[in-house]
């Protein structure tokens, strides 16, 4: 009938505007049963259930065998780690493999058969889920003895096909490939050369003592490769050219020029085409969102205009405000946008909306999210009015800098002068007192401004919500302190209980202190530009936080399979590795004493840490950055392809997108002055915003007649 028409056309509506919001494709069934299983799909419990069966399933690699649970990764120190009886990890394995087919199965229903065959993602999920159930059922008939665990590698693309951003973000990645191929192709002719050069130029002589650069470093084609290559990233500088500098001082051209082609030229030149042609291929991207939120609430427009109440001697296709304000009330959406928009429908004077009309209706759901603080409190009182004035004056938080500061002082001052003293011999008199004095200073600091300000709009500041918790925690333990120990006193000295006493916990938390100086930021325009530019590049890139989560797993779980064993506690040389290609197989921890502490060491130790239970976990660092006759030839490729992925091109894909954050901030500092209370929240598709093109209406309605399961009146 036409209430059950009427009805339908509500709920697709709802659900196109709802896929608008998201930034979803609206090539979906739109039929009322697969309409509900859509929405029940994207509910905030479905999407949390899938969220966190992704997060488990990551996580058991930190609890199969070999497990992670132990308290150091020194293996010649740890107690042996309590391994999960075969079959308990397959358990809850095989119950994300079931929520993964039961998501696989509704995206698959929901956007139809022929849609599913032009979906590479999809095809790709099931081709995964497949590989890894084969995998799993391989691990059981083995009893979980196997040594190689494929459906491991595979966890990772579960987080990422989960992700649009991601996807989006990698195809980005993909495309810029081919450019960033062009100068690595560059960059291994540089280092084709100077390995020749450098084989020519040391290479070696009848003199045993004069040729310690060749023994060390270029021997042969591979190490002197590695060396340099190593010297690419500077974690063997100034190491690799000591022995050569020793016996000639003009050897050192030969690696000054070596390094100013490679790392000032070449290196810059790679983050300069990364930078412009990421830009292109997300600007691209972000387009393409555009695009389908446009496109959404068209189509929103269309089934609504197709309504039985729409008057049959309209000229144009429109729609009615009752209808629209029926469907903003199911629909979800940010609260602030349905205010708006709900507030713009009550104050239009006309019944109905032509699609120009209700497309900009929707605009709202691009604009800045506005955070407003509530208001101040109003009091009657002169006296209070004043008080009031002075202690929400900018002043009176200058103040409470100057006292930070001050309080950092004289810890740092007690700090030296106790720093060559045994405990035995430190009065703890003075730091007490002054921990005292600002304590309360803290206190009241907080208790005025809440007298000013109100409390709801004193928690609606981060840094007040952060100031009063400190405030509040080093209270409750000064009162604690004076509770066991008593008052500041000469000679005084708080006994040391357990593993951490009352006093030292005082001290450690009065160290947090340092951030309430960092409140002076917001005063400095140039340095508060680049903390935002920083903050929104953590809130709003996640998508690239995932792709370095599904990278360092990857390599994390290749690493312990290929490097089990390969590290084994001193004198013990029975776990080694057997059939390891290479002579890895047998380098023992008394080689640890050649380990230099650079900064590329401890990168690669971050990475051994993410696959701290594999057997050796340290050999990440002991085979970079070792004597390169300690080094595994086939190693090598391993951790070429780690520094080539991670640090040449992801690091400059960051850089690219610091940059286009920065540069975005910097041409807006002047087109919008800062207003006071009010707070700017941006996202990824909004620092694009300004160079986007709309799409005309041709298009939309060309892409609208070939949805393959909507059809249009018109």
């Amino acid at each position: 009938g036409v209430g059950a028409d009427n009805d339908l056309y509500i709920n697709q509506a709802i659900v196109f505007i709802e896929d608008a919001i998201q930034y979803r494709s609206i090539n979906h069934r739109v039929d009322s049963k697969s309409l509900w299983l859509y929405r029940w799909y994207y509910s905030r419990t479905c999407q949390w259930i899938l969220s966190l069966t992704i997060t488990v399933i990551l996580a058991l690699a930190f609890v199969e065998e070999p497990s992670s649970l132990t308290v150091t990764s020194d293996v010649r120190y740890r107690l042996p780690a309590w391994n999960p009886p075969c079959g308990l990890t397959e358990s809850i394995e095989l119950l994300c493999f079931l929520v993964f087919m039961v998501d696989v199965s509704v995206k698959s229903y929901l956007i139809g058969w022929k849609e599913f065959w032009k979906n590479k993602w999809l095809m790709a999920y099931i081709l995964t889920l497949i590989v890894s159930l084969a995998d799993w059922i391989v691990s059981l008939s083995f009893f979980c003895k196997e040594s190689v665990r494929i459906r491991r590698i595979l966890r990772p693309f579960f987080l990422l096909q989960n992700s649009s951003m991601m996807k989006k973000t990698l195809k980005s990645i993909n495309s810029t490939l081919p450019e960033m191929a062009s100068v690595l192709l560059l960059l291994a002719v540089h280092l084709a050369l100077f390995t020749m050069f450098a084989m020519l130029l040391f290479a070696r002589t009848k003199d045993n003592q004069q040729d310690k650069e060749w023994v060390v470093y270029f021997r042969n084609l591979p190490d002197s490769l590695t060396s340099l290559l190593v010297l690419l990233t500077t974690a063997n500088n100034p190491d690799v050219m000591i022995p050569a500098y020793s016996k000639n001082r003009a050897y050192s051209i030969f690696f000054i020029l070596f390094t100013v082609l490679g790392n000032l030229f070449l290196m810059n030149l790679l983050t300069a085409i990364i930078y412009n042609q990421f830009r292109g291929y997300l600007l691209k991207s972000v387009q393409s969102s555009l695009f389908r939120r446009r496109l959404g609430i068209r189509a929103a427009f269309e089934v609504l205009s197709s309504l039985k109440e729409t008057p049959a001697s309209a000229q144009q296709s429109c729609v009615s405000v009752g209808a629209l304000l029926q469907v903003l009330q199911k629909a979800e959406m940010d609260s602030r946008c349905k205010q708006a928009i709900t507030r713009s429908l009550k104050m239009c004077s006309c019944d109905q909306l032509s699609a120009a009309q209700f497309q900009k209706l929707f605009e709202e759901l691009d604009k800045d999210a506005i955070k407003q603080h509530p208001p101040s409190p109003e009091y009657q009182s002169h006296f209070m009015q004043k008080m009031q004035f002075a202690f929400s004056h900018p002043c009176f938080g200058y103040l409470g800098n100057v006292v930070a500061l001050a309080n950092i002082i004289s810890i740092c001052v007690v700090l030296v002068m106790d720093a060559d003293k045994q405990p035995s011999e430190r009065d703890d008199f003075f730091l007490g007192a002054i921990n005292c004095f600002f304590i309360l200073y803290y206190l009241l600091e907080m208790l005025l401004k809440i007298l000013a300000m109100g409390l709801k709009r004193y928690l609606s500041y981060p840094s007040n919500r952060f100031d009063g918790l400190l405030t509040v925690i080093l209270l409750i333990l000064e009162i604690a302190t004076f509770a066991v120990y008593g008052f500041p006193h000469p000679g005084w000295r708080p006994e040391f209980m357990g593993l951490l006493s009352l006093w030292d916990m005082v001290r450690l938390v009065n160290m947090l202190i340092v951030f309430r100086f960092l409140r002076i930021i917001p005063n400095m325009k140039f340095m508060a530009l680049v903390v935002t530019t920083l903050l929104d590049l953590v809130k709003n890139l996640r998508a690239f936080a995932g792709i370095l989560v599904v990278v360092f797993y990857a390599f994390a779980i290749t690493g312990i399979m290929l490097f089990k064993g390969a590290v084994v506690p001193l004198g013990n040389t029975r776990g080694s590795k057997a059939g390891f290609p290479g002579s890895c197989a047998h380098i023992s921890l008394s080689s640890l004493a050649a380990l230099p502490t650079q900064p590329m060491t401890m990168a690669l130790c971050m990475l051994s840490w993410c696959s701290a239970h594999f057997q050796a976990g340290i050999v990440y660092c002991l085979l970079y950055v070792l004597s390169v006759h300690l080094i595994c030839r086939w190693a090598k490729i391993y951790f070429v392809a780690w520094w080539l992925i991670s640090s040449v091109i992801w690091v400059n894909l960051f850089v690219a997108l610091l940059l286009e954050n920065f540069i975005h901030k910097w041409d807006r500092r002047c087109q919008r002055e800062s207003l006071s209370g009010i707070e700017y929240q941006r996202t990824v598709e909004l620092m694009f915003r300004d160079v986007l093109e709309e799409p005309t209406e041709e298009e939309l309605m060309e892409k609208l007649h070939q949805h393959p399961h909507l059809q249009l009146c018109r």
